[in-house]
């Protein structure tokens, strides 16, 4: 696991209480906080994909990834990328709603993800929906698809992509 400094400006650190009373919220923060984190072990603790992930990849585009070992492929190879670009990401979520039935439920969060390197700062605007299952040790992510609405990339970080 990388520790890294973002001081308490993070807004990670800080989600908004609004949401916290809202299933699978904590969750979801543990889930961002894991990748801004590079917390590999802790990520691969929370997600159980039974169906694999979409997600983005540094450019915004889609990547369907649909194994377990392409899972963690994934992010081995994202969090390698980001230490040899000396880069930092974070999150902040700007809105969220879930629903809880039973053995199942599922979250819808709107974020900023932001991606830091060379003192140049590119932004996405995304919506994430994740499916969630209860398991034996607690709720476990089953699906996130992540789709990216609108992004703000300088043209130095997209060269380095």
């Amino acid at each position: 696991m990388r520790v890294i400094d973002l001081a308490p400006t993070s807004a990670l650190d800080h989600p908004p209480a609004t949401f916290a009373d809202r299933p699978f919220f904590a969750d979801t923060v543990t889930l961002l906080r894991a990748v801004r984190d590079h917390d590999f072990g802790t990520l691969a603790a929370l997600c159980d994909d039974d169906f694999g992930i979409v997600d983005a990849d540094p450019t915004g585009a889609a990547v369907p990834i649909r194994s377990r070992l392409e899972w963690e492929r994934w992010f081995h190879n994202l969090f390698a990328t980001l230490d040899q670009l000396n880069a930092d990401t974070d999150s902040e979520i700007v809105r969220y709603d879930a629903v809880a039935a039973g053995d199942l439920g599922y979250s819808v969060v709107e974020f900023r993800q932001l991606l830091t390197a060379a003192g140049l700062t590119a932004t996405f605007d995304c919506v994430a929906t994740i499916v969630w299952k209860r398991t034996p040790d607690g709720w476990r992510e089953a699906r996130w698809h992540v789709s990216v609405l609108s992004s703000d990339i300088p043209e130095q970080l997209l060269a380095a992509a």
